[in-house]
């Protein structure tokens, strides 16, 4: 248990440095970056000052949070402060909402689509997987991969394209944006879908092949088992032990990495108000998301590590969980039992 405990602590005292090293890197970026939210909206306006492009709100809530001519180091500090107690303070953009009630509300939808995408990936990805795994080398193997090749480098914003105009200008069956109903999920799920499906049916058929190599899988074969039975409850089940570590990171990454579809579908989802923020320098807005992001990829790398762990005892030796208890059991040994 100590050793548990000791790995945890690390892991935790590094994602803390990392979020740090995030968050100033980023401000950083953002106060290196040409122009300002103030500008963008004047050019965009036609106006000449700032009060007349609407950003009044603007500067005063800034004044509000980090007093008149505070310092940029000044600023980062207050910001994290805020962001320690989850208040990263009013969008620039959306002055009558503050950046973590735009996380709350936001966040949920990208989610959603993440979850579902996955979902939809796995369910294509097993059956792709195992099929040719237990066709290695074949015309069927080779046909399988070139697919998924094909599959994993189409990039989503692409596929979204051949999916609108497939379902949406030709057979005129599903709406091309909004989120209105689960019709309007149907092709952004897809489009999201696809890349994983790819790259988990990649992993699926490597690990297949690496677990009906193993002896306890030609034990099985000898043993007289039917072959549905060995391949189902021997091979696949210890196949799928390595897809945690690719599925926590690719939910995490989904979850994250919906900007492209989102703005497509104009979906209101965390992707869509962070290609927002981006193009209209909403500086409290793109540190909060930056910083949310980031969190969710790092604590989900966190939780997929502790479920490898507890599924795979040789994880838990190489990270050190176990020392404690090993240490102890190897004090119990007698000599001559050791011997």
């Amino acid at each position: 248990m100590f050793g548990f405990v000791a790995y945890l602590g690390r892991r935790l005292l590094r994602l803390v440095v990392s979020l740090v090293a995030v968050s100033l890197i980023t401000f950083v970026l953002l106060q290196l970056a040409p122009g300002n939210f103030a500008d963008i909206q004047r050019i965009s306006s036609g106006a000449s000052t700032i009060g007349s492009a609407g950003t009044e709100d603007v500067a005063n809530a800034f004044k509000a949070r980090y007093g008149a001519d505070v310092p940029v180091w000044k600023q980062y500090l207050i910001f994290m402060k805020g962001a320690v107690t989850w208040d990263f303070g009013p969008s620039y953009k959306y002055p009558t909402l503050d950046v973590q009630e735009i996380i709350a509300k936001a966040f949920p939808v990208s989610a959603t689509l993440a979850l579902l995408s996955v979902l939809l990936a796995l369910l294509i990805a097993l059956p792709v997987g195992v099929f040719a795994a237990l066709r290695q080398n074949s015309p069927a193997d080779h046909g399988t991969m070139f697919l998924v090749t094909l599959g994993h480098a189409l990039p989503g914003f692409l596929s979204a394209a051949f999916l609108v105009l497939f379902f949406t200008a030709t057979l005129h069956l599903l709406p091309s944006s909004g989120f209105t109903g689960p019709r309007n999920l149907i092709m952004p799920v897809l489009a999201l879908a696809i890349g994983p499906a790819a790259v988990l049916a990649r992993y699926v058929r490597s690990s297949m092949l690496e677990t009906l190599r193993e002896e306890y899988v030609t034990a099985a074969y000898a043993k007289g088992g039917p072959r549905r039975t060995v391949i189902v409850r021997h091979a696949l089940r210890n196949s799928l032990i390595p897809l945690v570590t690719v599925v926590g990171p690719l939910l995490a990454g989904l979850m994250t990495g919906t900007v492209f579809i989102e703005a497509l579908f104009r979906i209101p989802g965390l992707g869509l108000y962070f290609a927002t923020a981006a193009a209209s320098r909403d500086m409290p807005l793109l540190m909060g998301s930056t910083l949310f992001f980031a969190v969710i990829l790092m604590v989900t790398n966190l939780l997929v590590d502790l479920v490898y762990g507890v599924l795979d005892p040789r994880i838990r030796a190489e990270g050190g969980w176990g020392r404690s208890r090993s240490r102890k059991a190897s004090q119990r040994i007698s000599p001559q039992e050791a011997l």
